[in-house]
């Protein structure tokens, strides 16, 4: 008998990418011939949302979208209605517009991002935070939403089940979402921003002298670090000839969780989420680039 599927909620801001592909990135006043051009949805937590549904999982997504007229918050919610991913929980925030990318690729995959984000959406909050989190299994939760995660956290908190946080936005180690989170993973330049500290190191050593949660950092093609009983660990990230690194990390956390409540093996689910991450940097077009379960299977495998 196989195990059901796992119910992840993905907690955070969604908002629409204009993606180009260009050669290198223009300097001021200049100009420069795009190869590939895509308009897709993204955001911290919908691309993670967009990947645990990929994997096989249940997702949900909630978070502060525009208002019902706002025909790119309309977009947002059917982009991800068509990945599977059940979007009834999705705030309309009256008077206000869904948030907006423009983004350009360059060559090596690395990417330059411009965001626009209308002030209503950042004060939206959950009406019933427990109903919420009633049916799932794992949070995760974008802590540049807090007023709206923060609650989430505290009522899956209140159930026993995971909160994985994506600290992408520099934070202090005693916030409370950071707190209330079982598992923490950074992004280089938060952990670097939020600590003062340039090494790994001593970042995590020093992030984990207030917060006593799993916590890791992850740097692209460096791959993941992470505290283990004071002593800071590493992971090779696979090695490929990245095309698109848009959305990697979002990527990364959403294939930790679905593979957290699968194995509750944090090392396992760090090399799950980086082959996940890795297939998603061979394809252009941001979420869209997110791989199914079996071409992870497949690349595990393979690279074993």
């Amino acid at each position: 008998m196989t195990n059901p599927a796992p119910k992840v909620l993905c907690a955070g801001g969604a908002v629409q990418d204009i993606i180009m592909r260009v050669e290198q990135f223009p300097g001021p006043g200049a100009k420069v011939q795009a190869s590939e051009f895509l308009i897709t949805s993204g955001g911290q937590a919908g691309n993670a949302a967009v990947a645990v549904a990929r994997l096989g999982a249940h997702c949900s997504y909630i978070g502060a979208l525009g208002d019902t007229d706002d025909e790119v918050a309309n977009t947002i919610a059917k982009t991800f209605a068509g990945e599977g991913i059940d979007v009834s929980m999705a705030l309309r925030v009256p008077g206000a517009r869904s948030s907006v990318s423009l983004i350009l690729i360059d060559k090596t995959g690395e990417k330059m991002i411009a965001t626009r984000r209308d002030s209503g959406l950042s004060s939206a909050t959950v009406k019933d935070p427990a109903a919420a989190v009633a049916a799932i299994d794992a949070v995760l939760l974008d802590n540049r939403y807090a007023t709206l995660t923060l609650p989430i956290c505290q009522a899956a908190q209140a159930r026993g089940i995971p909160r994985v946080l994506d600290l992408d936005k520099p934070s202090p180690a005693d916030d409370a979402l950071v707190m209330g989170s079982t598992h923490v993973i950074s992004s280089a330049d938060a952990m670097r921003e939020s600590t003062g500290l340039k090494d790994y190191g001593a970042a995590l050593r020093r992030f984990g002298e207030v917060y006593k949660g799993f916590l890791a950092v992850t740097d692209g093609p460096a791959g993941v670090y992470w505290l283990d009983k004071g002593e800071v660990r590493h992971m090779d990230a696979f090695k490929i000839e990245a095309v698109d690194t848009l959305g990697a990390g979002d990527t990364f956390h959403g294939a930790f969780t679905v593979r957290l409540v699968e194995t509750n093996d944090a090392v396992e689910s760090m090399r799950f989420a980086a082959a996940a991450a890795a297939l998603k940097c061979l394809r252009f077009g941001g979420l869209m680039g997110a791989p199914t379960r079996a071409e992870v299977d497949a690349f595990l495998k393979k690279n074993a």
